[in-house]
This record gives structure tokens, sequence and C-alpha cells, in this order.
């Protein structure tokens, strides 16, 4: 593996508006480019804008996870100057634009690690773990790392596809669309209770392809290393992805203001160590992570084992 690092990124991501007080929002974008672009390693990063939406039309790819009445209902949406899909997750005139060219840079980063042999990081907003088949709650309007694992199984020697959800809330949105693929594990840890109140210890798919691991609030590195150890390590080894797929949300540091768990910006780089040791094949995209300076060094944590 290559050490230069690909980070797909593109300020046309700074204009999903979620409104002036939403945390999911610009900022969040701002302080990790800067961050990267500060850090020790900035010189082994790749950066690259998301292939162009009249280039490569990501809508095939995404209708086959997400429902025709939803995405021209989102469109729609967006064109009559943007409104509400829940309480929580805004629609701006140019969200639906954006969503787009979000799935295109999670693609390229597929691309990048299958075919160029690169660790790549996709900096794109808006997130999308939550998002179901018909429609988009919890922030998310298009379900990212979804849709990524499916496109990845279509490239030349992908036969297994696992996805490691480490936001503090459960992706129901990603469980819902690949359980049902038997190509495709999907692997969470999650603070419980908690937002959206899914991702059971017991739901563990229709293939066993599923691990959903419930954090108590104020779990520590203390209390995730021996998850990692002795269950997420040895189900995705057994499952030997070809490609691993890290929907990496970073609102489970203690900073965060929407949730209570209490990781470090550093254990995310101790997360990566035992990411490498499961596949080096890996495709980092940014979920949640609401408190700037926790997020910016949180993702600078990440990509530092990476490094070689």
């Amino acid at each position: 593996m290559a050490t230069a690092i690909s980070v797909i990124y593109s300020e046309a991501f700074l204009t999903h508006d979620t409104g002036p007080y939403h945390p999911e929002n610009a900022g969040r974008l701002k302080a990790v480019v800067a961050a990267l672009q500060g850090s020790a390693f900035a010189s082994d990063l790749h950066w690259q804008v998301p292939t162009p939406l009249t280039t490569r039309d990501p809508l095939p790819m995404i209708g086959q996870l997400h429902s025709s009445h939803y995405l021209e209902a989102l469109a729609q949406l967006a064109q009559a100057g943007g409104g509400l899909l829940d309480p929580d997750t805004p629609v701006s005139p140019q969200s639906y634009e954006v969503a787009l060219l979000a799935v295109n840079g999670w693609l390229d980063g597929v691309d990048q690690v299958v075919k160029a042999g690169r660790f790549a990081f996709v900096l794109a907003r808006p997130p999308g773990h939550h998002a179901v088949r018909d429609r988009g709650m919890g922030f998310c309007l298009l379900s990212n790392a979804a849709i990524a694992a499916h496109y990845g199984l279509q490239q030349p020697g992908i036969e297994r596809v696992a996805i490691l959800d480490w936001d503090v809330h459960h992706g129901n949105g990603t469980q819902a669309l690949v359980e049902n693929n038997g190509a495709i594990a999907y692997c969470s840890l999650h603070q419980a209770p908690a937002y959206p109140g899914t991702g059971r210890v017991d739901d563990q798919g229709p293939h066993g392809n599923v691990l959903n691991l419930p954090m108590a609030r104020g779990s520590t590195l203390a209390d995730y290393q021996p998850q990692f150890e002795q269950q997420v390590l040895p189900f995705l080894k057994r499952f030997a992805p070809d490609l691993l797929i890290i929907s990496a949300g970073y609102d489970a540091t203690q900073a965060d203001p929407l949730a209570g768990i209490s990781l470090q910006p550093a254990d995310f780089g101790v997360f990566t160590e035992y990411c490498l040791q499961i596949q080096p094949r890996l495709l980092f995209g940014l979920e949640g992570g609401y408190d700037y300076e926790a997020l910016a060094r949180s993702v600078v944590a990440t990509l530092q084992p990476c490094v070689r």
C-alpha cells in the first residue's frame, strides 16, 4: 500500500446550508481541512475533488438502494427552495446536488483504494449512515457508505466488503441497506441508549453479517479496546473483507455536544491500527462529529497510522 493518502474534498460540500444553529454545518469541514493542511504528514496527502456530476452520474448506483420516489421528492424539495425532511434534517436549494457529489466522492474513494492502492478519506457532507431507502433522517440524505460498499463489490477482485461504523450513533440506514447482502458485513460500536434507538446486540442480520456493540454512556478507550480485540477483530477477520469501509464519525469524543461517550481524539489512531490488522485497503468517510477541535484532531489521529 502506498503511503500517499487521498483526501477527497470540494468546497461545494460547504454549500449544503443547514442554517445558522445546526450542529452539522460547513465549519466542520473547514476545521478538518485546516488541521490536515497543518499536520506533520501534510506532504503525504493527495487532495482531489470528487468526480463532477457531469462526468459521472451517481444516480444509477444510488437508485439501487434508495427509492425513486424518495430521490424525486428530495430533488423537488431542493428545487422548491428547501425545507425539512424531519426536525433535524434540513435541505437547502443546493443540498440535492451536494448530496449527489458526496456520493461521487465516496465512489472515488473506493476507486482510490482499490485501483490506485492508496488509503482514502472522503471529507464530504451531508453524512449518510441514518438515511434509509425511502427517506433521509438524522442529518443524513443519502446512504454514502452503503452505496460505496455496493459499488466496491462491482470492482475486480472485491468479493466481500465490510463496513465498520464507529460514529456514536448506530447507522440504522447503513445496516438496513446492506444486511440482506451476504457479501457485505456491518459492524457498529455506538452509544446506547441513544438516537436512533436501533442497533441491539441481538440484531445480527439475516446472514449473521451484522455485529452491533452498544456502548454505555461515559465509555472510554479502556472500554472500547476489549470490544475491538474480542469482538470486532474476530468478526471482521472471519468475514475476510477485500475492502474495509469506515463510517468515520467523531461524535464519540468527550468534547462532543451531542452524545455522552468519552473517547479522546488520539484514540481514533488506535482504532485505525486495529483496522490495519483486518485489511490494508481502507476507505474512511466522514459521518458525525460536532466539536470542531475534537473533530479535526480526531481525523488527523485517524490517518496518522496510514503514514508509513
